[in-house]
């Protein structure tokens, strides 16, 4: 029996499998990276970089639930100059690097991804989402910053840039979105992030389950896994052809990173299931995913993706 390839592309960049770590669980260190890429994911993203290091929100900020989690992290990240050290090492590791930068501002995001520009990274994803940093707004959801970050990002330079979304809920919301990345050279999407602002109530001690922000943080994991797959969708739908779409959200078997494929996902990436169950999930995932393939008789991705049915 013919084995099921799973290799696909981001923008100009080859992967060999669907299947790579998200930015946030345990992409923070060195050490922590170096493991992924020992690990069967197709790439390395790391942690959403700022221009100097963070500590993050105060503790207690992540808590497991019984279908996810909840988390306001805050950022906590080395600093931009310590992703910058790492480039060439984690390239050596052999797997493509995607880096992530989260920047306060659009002179923030300039800065860095100028500099990652002239690194050894393949793919730089711009996180436009972060629920979890108190008085700030999620650029994703201001569209006139979105059109104004992109004007100025898209003229750094040749590498090619993503924009990590936050989750959409209205229609007009998609389209206006789409519209925006049609016009620049953005060349893949990644969505989408936590949902942000929800609320895990313990009622027995009558307070919330972790301190930032009162209580309010990113869910996580497979209670947004049909949102997930909502914008996936969408974007797919309404993006130019040559916009790669990379799902997040509640994959934790290869049948759910099926129905991304299904939806029009390009590759996905592990948040929840990685932070829960270490990388050793990535291998499992990948083989799940080739044996439902298999049993339908998709022998590639490109045979898979888009192909959902209407009832």
């Amino acid at each position: 029996m013919t084995a099921v390839d799973l290799s696909t592309r981001i923008a100009n960049v080859e992967l060999q499998s669907y299947i790579m770590n998200a930015s946030g669980p345990k992409c923070t260190s060195f050490d922590e990276l170096k493991a992924i890429s020992q690990s069967a994911s197709a790439a390395v993203v790391t942690k959403s970089c700022t221009i100097e290091a963070r500590e993050g929100n105060p503790l207690p900020r992540y808590q497991n639930l019984a279908l996810g989690s909840i988390q306001s992290m805050g950022l906590p990240n080395l600093g931009y100059q310590a992703y910058l050290a790492m480039m060439a090492d984690l390239k050596a590791q052999g797997k493509p690097v995607v880096v992530s930068v989260s920047g306060f501002s659009i002179e923030d995001n300039v800065k860095m991804v100028s500099a990652f520009m002239e690194s050894e990274a393949d793919l730089i994803e711009v996180n436009f989402s972060c629920p979890n940093i108190p008085g700030k707004a999620q650029v994703a959801y201001d569209f006139e910053q979105t059109k104004q970050s992109l004007a100025a990002l898209s003229e750094l330079g040749d590498k090619p840039i993503g924009i990590k979304l936050a989750p959409y809920f209205d229609m007009s919301h998609f389209v206006a979105m789409a519209d925006i990345i049609n016009q620049f050279p953005v060349k893949f999407v990644t969505c989408i992030n936590s949902i942000g602002n929800t609320l895990v109530i313990d009622p027995h001690t009558e307070q919330p389950i972790i301190k930032p922000k009162g209580g309010f943080g990113g869910l996580c994991g497979e209670y947004i896994k049909p949102v997930g797959l909502a914008n996936v969708r969408a974007f797919r739908e309404l993006l130019n052809d040559d916009v790669s779409v990379i799902g997040v959200g509640g994959i934790n078997t290869g049948i759910d990173a099926f129905e991304y494929l299904l939806a029009g996902a390009d590759a996905v990436q592990i948040a929840t299931c990685f932070e829960k169950q270490g990388p050793e999930c990535f291998a499992r995932i990948e083989s799940e995913l080739k044996q439902f393939m298999g049993s339908k008789d998709y022998m590639t991705v490109a045979q898979a993706k888009g192909q959902l049915k209407p009832l």
